[in-house]
């Protein structure tokens, strides 16, 4: 995955979360323009920041570069109901 998908992976994730750019870089911790400056392609995440961001997601690293997949967090929901 290039920088450009990592970026647009980023944002159709999050605005399935259904937040904005500036309350999930707020609820990272981080200033208001992370997640902005990640999907406007400016710059890239720390592995500690990218771990972060999945957490937040509430989906895997393995479930952020599978593009496949257009809805991880369900996905991780059911699978988790069936253990």
């Amino acid at each position: 995955m290039n920088e450009a998908k990592f970026s647009d992976r980023l944002a159709a994730l999050r605005r399935k979360k259904g937040v904005s750019a500036r309350d999930m870089s707020l609820s990272l911790g981080q200033n208001p323009g992370y997640i902005n400056h990640i999907e406007n392609k400016q710059t890239l995440p720390s592995l500690p920041g990218f771990f972060n961001i999945c957490g937040y997601l509430d989906i895997t690293p393995q479930q952020f570069f599978d593009s496949d997949n257009a809805n991880p967090r369900l996905i991780a929901k059911s699978v988790d109901n069936e253990k």
